[in-house]
């Protein structure tokens, strides 16, 4: 194959401030670019049809069919990471700065590009400010009717090593243009447009879609009303009901409402409610109003379930919060080895009616069973609840019934995975290898399904109880980039920060977590951490708050008293110290200074109190 000359769009980016990021720690800023590249850069790469033409450490060159595919690339990764990036100090931020250009390449018999269209692009790239877009003039011009972001245009620039100079255009990502409407345009106008615009792209879908009818489509608009937070996706997947008539199909009800909540979660910039929050309403009456009041939602998400032999149909509905209308209902219907393909159409139609793209097609994952059979088991393990060890032993065979059937369910592995982290926690067995069974589990998992946030919770659950603080904080930060509402993670992140002293950081991924689960059955072990957060930065009258609010839940056995002792001894109240310790050797008599070095979170003032109080050494 002889090279070939051609005219194509080039986006050109790299990481602002690698070598200092990499020099902090190397392990973790890795781990970090890949997890963005698996869930983040490459699926937006294909959906806008670019191909990733070479990388070069932390930067890349790709290629598009048009400016116009390069620019809105670009546009969702850099939204992608404001929201990535969100709440993280200024230090542990990856940002991105990218040049794009339209010119006349060489491309060679290997696929790579040569030539002034790439070399313009990587220069463009090298002036943009971090998150920022550069647009060379021959790009701008093909896109500048149709941006509607702020715009500043640079002037001519002298880029390096080119002869000429070029006039540049840098895009203000996140800061909206000034609206080209007029004088009588409202919201609600825009609303309508937006709705319009959805209907037709469902109708040129193929008519798969449930379409609006005329009148329909006018009473929604009509009633239509801006979000709150109009950058925010934020829903409830309230629990679905189970039509069946045996309410041992419960299971399988439960299991697709934590799908859908999961596949939500991955939409870009959504705010999704935890299950654990959501399954508190279950069989109630509910008023979609109230609830989105209470958590802070604009959409509820609830349907119906019901299975018949191997068919199973779902009945789902829409609810604006605000308003109280139903924004659409459909009805769904898949043999049972298509389940998750239905689960991809609900979550596609939603996605779709509110305007919002899925940045993976969850149907394309190879890691999801053909097995009917596995697929039952492994759902059924995942909604099985494991608050005693004849629970977790259930549960975890089930996963292992599963992997018989299916040796590549990634959810199987995942799911064994926890339970044998569950079982390492709380039932230790000197008989079982639990680096083989959780980590090797996991990361099998992760292989076969790098989306899969249970197999990152496994592993950051196995790498606490062997204090790996930062490989902790590494594996929580990849599940996040993967799944930003997983109140989970930011949990487990937290106690990894608790651990290496960022106690602002832990704080703040703590009320993140209780805002994403607000009425978590088990919200006292978000507490927990918030008082050690809270006696760390030294605030003891806080922790001890929090210590008492974690007690009153009935969570974490002896931790809480523990945590109050040492608060109550540096705050000087001698006698409370020695009452809350007293009980906390009560409840763990193997309570000591070097069980607490060796078990316990790794906070300073909590050692220093505890010895205040009168803790033995050993």
């Amino acid at each position: 194959m002889s090279d070939t000359r051609k005219l194509a769009a080039i986006l050109c980016s790299d990481v602002v401030g690698y070598s200092r990021l990499a020099g902090a720690d190397e392990d973790r800023i890795l781990a970090r670019l890949r997890a963005l590249r698996s869930d983040l850069i490459d699926p937006t790469i294909a959906v806008h049809h670019g191909r990733v033409v070479k990388r070069m450490g932390d930067g890349a060159i790709v290629e598009f069919r048009s400016v116009v595919d390069a620019v809105r690339c670009a546009i969702e990764v850099q939204n992608g990471m404001v929201e990535r990036n969100a709440g993280l100090p200024p230090e542990r931020r990856i940002e991105f700065r990218v040049g794009i250009h339209l010119g006349d390449v060489v491309e060679e018999s290997d696929g790579d590009l040569m030539g002034d269209g790439v070399n313009i692009a990587a220069r463009l790239e090298g002036v943009a400010k971090p998150g920022a877009i550069c647009l060379s003039e021959d790009a701008y011009r093909q896109v500048k009717a149709r941006l509607d972001l702020g715009v500043t245009d640079l002037g001519l620039t002298q880029l390096k090593n080119i002869a000429e100079p070029i006039r540049v255009y840098s895009l203000q990502v996140g800061k909206a243009a000034h609206p080209k409407v007029t004088k009588g345009s409202t919201a609600r106008q825009l609303s309508v447009l937006l709705v319009a615009g959805v209907v037709a792209l469902i109708g040129l879908a193929g008519g798969a879609w449930y379409i609006f009818g005329a009148n329909k489509l006018a009473t929604l608009a009509s009633n239509a009303s801006a979000p709150s937070q109009t950058t925010h996706l934020s829903i409830v997947v309230l629990p679905f009901t189970n039509l069946s008539n045996d309410p041992s199909q419960d299971y399988f009800a439960d299991g697709i409402t934590e799908n859908l909540t999961t596949d939500l979660s991955r939409i870009h910039n959504s705010f999704v409610i935890a299950r654990n929050t959501a399954f508190t309403f279950k069989g109630k009456s509910i008023d979609a109003k109230e609830i989105g009041k209470e958590l802070g939602v604009r959409y509820v998400l609830e349907g119906s379930v019901q299975r018949d032999q191997n068919r199973v149909r779902v009945n789902a509905q829409l609810v604006d919060a605000e308003s109280g209308a139903r924004l659409w209902a459909e009805r769904f219907e898949e043999d049972i080895a298509d389940l998750f393909k239905l689960q991809d159409q609900v979550v596609a139609r939603l996605a779709n009616t509110l305007g919002y793209e899925l940045v993976k097609a969850e149907a394309e994952k190879g890691s999801r069973s053909k097995n009917p059979d596995a697929i039952d088991l492994a759902m059924r393990g995942q909604v099985l609840e494991a608050d005693t060890k004849d629970e977790n032993d259930a549960k975890r065979t089930l996963f292992e019934q599963a992997l018989k059937l299916d040796p590549n369910n990634a959810d199987a592995l995942a799911g064994e995975a926890w339970a044998y982290s569950v079982e390492l926690n709380r039932w230790t067995s000197s008989e079982t290898d639990y680096a083989a069974k959780i980590l090797g589990l996991a990361d099998r998992a992760i292989a076969l399904d790098p989306n899969n946030v249970t197999a990152y919770r496994a592993k950051a659950s196995y790498l606490f109880h062997t204090r790996r603080w930062n490989e902790m904080l590494v594996a929580t930060e990849a599940g996040l980039a993967i799944n930003p509402n997983s109140a989970e993670l930011y949990a487990a992140r937290a106690v990894a920060e608790n651990s290496l002293g960022r106690f602002e950081q832990a704080k703040s991924d703590l009320q993140q977590a209780i805002r994403l689960s607000p009425r978590d059955p088990r919200k006292g072990w978000r507490n927990m951490p918030t008082g050690d957060a809270e006696l760390g930065l030294g605030d003891y009258d806080a922790a001890i708050e929090e210590y008492r609010k974690a007690n009153d839940s009935g969570c974490c056995h002896e931790s809480p008293y523990v945590g109050l002792a040492a608060a109550y001894a540096l705050e000087g109240k001698m006698d409370e110290a020695k009452s809350a310790l007293a009980e906390a050797r009560r409840l763990e008599p193997r309570l000591t200074v070097k069980f607490m070095l060796a078990f316990g979170p790794r906070i300073p003032a909590a050692i220093e109190g505890l010895r205040k109080a009168g803790l033995p050494e050993e």
